[in-house]
């Protein structure tokens, strides 16, 4: 039997991701341990949730640095401390330092509200609907040096509904986005998948496509 798969997680808003994670913990869904929630946010609901549930957090004030860079390196030595399998960023929004973050490749997930490689960065609600997108989602990809440009892991597909606003199309994807990321995590735990070199790996089987969720399942 696996131990449980420890989990550091940084989040800058309310944390409703890190939420359906901990709720999916809690229900016996997810065998893992959360070593540390951290944010650059004092008042983020993610900490809120963490201190509730007993769990350590840390906050780390950018602006207590000189550089980008030395803010991210002390944020990650931080993280190091907990010696977490897994850290997964659920609504972190800012850039990694790519030397920071390079030791971490492999092991660092990030959920991103679209259908990569389509809208990378923000405001990608509103730039599917001003496109005039059929379809939007959310994608699982491990992080690298390239924003939102890791490979991706598994997405979940929404339709676009005719009078869509930006809101709208968010509030209904939501849900969707929890439960890709639950699943995300629950293959991680279970030793399933892996990122080596260039290539994820699920059951020792390369991945080719990234998997889709469907009916409440992960399909390749």
């Amino acid at each position: 039997m696996l131990a449980p798969l420890r989990i550091a997680v940084l989040a800058s808003g309310r944390g409703s991701n890190f939420a359906a994670l901990l709720a999916a913990r809690d229900r016996d869904e997810l065998p893992v341990e959360f070593v540390l929630v951290a944010s650059d946010k004092a008042d983020a609901g993610a900490l809120q949730l963490a201190q509730m549930a007993g769990i350590p957090t840390a906050v780390m004030d950018p602006r207590d640095y000189a550089e980008r860079r030395d803010y991210d390196f002390a944020l990650f030595d931080r993280i190091a401390a907990t010696k977490p399998d897994l850290l997964v960023l659920a609504g972190f929004m800012r850039i990694i330092d790519g030397d920071a973050l390079k030791p971490w490749v492999g092991r660092m997930i990030n959920i991103h509200p679209s259908l990569l490689p389509k809208y990378r960065g923000l405001h990608t609600h509103r730039r599917a609907l001003k496109a005039g997108d059929a379809e939007h989602g959310a994608s699982v990809h491990y992080v690298t040096a390239e924003l939102d440009g890791g490979p991706v892991i598994a997405q979940t597909v929404l339709p676009i509904q005719a009078g869509d606003n930006e809101n709208a199309l968010a509030e209904r994807l939501l849900p969707l986005e929890h439960q890709l990321l639950c699943a995300v995590v629950a293959l991680i735990a279970a030793g399933r998948l892996s990122f080596g070199a260039s290539d994820i790996s699920l059951d020792g089987e390369p991945l080719r496509k990234p998997l889709r969720w469907l009916d409440g399942t992960l399909i390749r």
